[in-house]
């Protein structure tokens, strides 16, 4: 989740610090899911894209 960003900078730390290293083992689908809240409109973005292993 990101604040006053974007929602495709969300989803890009999530592949940059590689969190879905502990899902190795996982043999289902995974989904990352980014998010972004804008403190002045106080709006919620969000973005879903499917890892492929």
């Amino acid at each position: 989740m990101k604040w006053d960003k974007t929602v495709e900078a969300a989803i890009e730390q999530i592949k940059q610090k590689r969190y879905t290293g502990v899902l190795k083992e996982f043999s289902g689908d995974v989904i990352m899911v980014g998010i972004n809240y804008d403190k002045k409109s106080k709006r919620h973005e969000c973005e879903i894209e499917r890892l492929i292993k």
